[in-house]
């Protein structure tokens, strides 16, 4: 019996834990949010919105 792999990828999971709206919710991820926005990224987190639908 061999173990399974560490990442089982799931959409909804990553967008709930590293999604922009969960970041905003706790003081470090606001931290976190504008840390990546003074540095220019263009991606601030996950993205969380759904293509179709």
């Amino acid at each position: 019996m061999s173990t399974k792999r560490t990442y089982q990828p799931s959409k909804r999971k990553r967008a709930k834990k590293h999604g922009f709206l969960s970041r905003l919710k706790s003081s470090s991820g606001k931290r976190l949010i504008l840390r990546r926005r003074r540095k220019g990224r263009k991606q601030l987190a996950v993205p969380t919105h759904r293509k179709n639908g």
